[in-house]
């Protein structure tokens, strides 16, 4: 056809020079208009029908791919298939011609290809973090430091094609430039250490909660990255720090108390030391009407008895032998009421203990495990233990120390 239409020009009695450019821009118009018509053919008939068997089959690896559009970048081979084997067919007479357009069809399917393999990892990439490993060991920092090696290689093929020289002319070259490229690509080289560290290591999973005061961050992974690390705060802000500080620098991981079912409670009461004392008559039939405190003092009387019995004290006075003080017998109900809390792990570390007297009074701490880990939860768990015996304290005749406020000091002054 091309052949009848440069007839025809000669018939009419066109120059043979403008001929020759009418030709040339027919021929370049009929490559374009027939890679055109393929590459829809490829996209609205072939990629069409392929992504409908796939949606119709019972995997779900293969719509992943659909999603990231790994058929529709494949189909972009067609139309540069379609121009370098028409290049040959209708430039044949001009080998200038044919060698520049081949070495840019070879360009564009290098970038093709990189794009088909880049969204190929993408979609390796959903279907790793949809599996339950994910969590534990993160595959997007790899991934990427594929992806960069891909992209590397794929501009060295390009340099040697347009430039004709061999790839491994370009590969022996990068020695040369060997100290730029770790200035450029650092944090990425950094990373993708600590990224392996950190995998093998398991030491911070998505979803974890870590604590980087020096980085201002305190909440839940959401991202590792090759180079950063995504850390959503619990005012819901969003603190990115570097893979690499993760080795570098020192963080708190919470993941081992989610593990273990129970979070920690530890907090003290400071009591007034003027109010601690021997428990007497009074009292004591006070702590008997307590039924939590029953079995504490079943056993306790009988052994203080018996300890008091050998000994042959004068018990008129309370510094003789042994007695309960106030300030034991409330410990030994707070531990009975944290034994009966049903919100309270029984199997994990259960303490109510004295510390050391300060300024501020006599400290009792509790330590205990709360079953719920939630935030929300145990601080709902961790307020009601406090409530009750912050209120039961005035019933063993102690006093909660509180430092003179200004109203305090008001009656005082009075």
């Amino acid at each position: 056809m091309i052949e009848i239409f440069k007839n025809w020009l000669l018939n009419i009695g066109n120059p043979q020079v403008q001929i020759d450019v009418v030709m040339f821009v027919a021929r370049i118009l009929v490559i374009v208009a027939v890679a055109f018509v393929l590459n829809l053919i490829a996209k609205q008939i072939i990629v069409r029908a392929v992504i409908a068997i796939i949606r119709r089959s019972k995997t779900s690896w293969d719509d992943v791919l659909i999603e990231h559009n790994v058929f529709k970048r494949i189909s972009h081979i067609v139309p540069a298939i379609a121009i370098n084997s028409l290049a040959q067919l209708f430039f044949a007479d001009s080998e200038k011609f044919v060698y520049v357009l081949e070495m840019g069809v070879n360009i564009y399917l290098i970038l093709i290809f990189i794009w088909v393999i880049d969204s190929f990892l993408n979609a390796v990439l959903d279907l790793y973090n949809r599996t339950n490993k994910a969590k534990r060991v993160p595959l997007k920092g790899f991934l990427q430091a594929v992806k960069l090696v891909i992209y590397l290689i794929g501009i060295i093929i390009i340099l040697s094609i347009a430039f004709g020289k061999s790839p491994i002319y370009f590969f022996s070259g990068l020695g040369a430039v060997t100290a730029v490229l770790l200035l450029v690509f650092k944090d990425a080289i950094l990373g993708f250490v600590a990224g392996i560290q950190i995998s093998v290591n398991n030491m911070v999973q998505v979803g974890d909660w870590i604590e980087m005061p020096k980085s201002g961050a305190d909440g839940d992974v959401i991202d590792v990255t090759l180079t950063t690390v995504k850390i959503q705060n619990w005012d819901k802000t969003i603190s990115t720090v570097p893979t690499y500080t993760l080795i570098s620098d020192s963080f708190k991981n919470w993941r081992g108390m989610s593990e273990a079912g129970g979070r920690r409670i530890k907090r003290s009461i400071n009591l007034d030391m003027n109010s601690v004392r021997f428990a007497d008559g009074e009292l004591m039939d006070k702590f008997k009407r307590f039924e939590l405190l029953k079995p504490y003092l079943d056993s306790k009387l009988e052994e203080v008895h018996e300890y008091n019995s050998s000994k042959q004290s004068d018990m008129n006075e309370l510094i003789n032998g042994r007695h309960l003080t106030n300030v034991g017998t409330f410990r030994a109900y707070c531990l009975a009421y944290l034994r009966a809390h049903e919100q309270i792990h029984q199997d994990m570390t259960l303490l109510v203990r004295q510390l050391q007297p300060n300024p501020e009074g006599l400290p009792i701490e509790i330590y205990v495990f709360s079953k719920d880990t939630r935030w929300a939860f145990y601080e709902d768990i961790q307020a009601d233990i406090f409530d009750h015996l912050l209120a039961v304290i005035p019933e063993f005749q102690l006093k909660v120390y509180q430092k003179p406020s200004g109203k305090d000091l008001e009656l005082i002054g009075k």
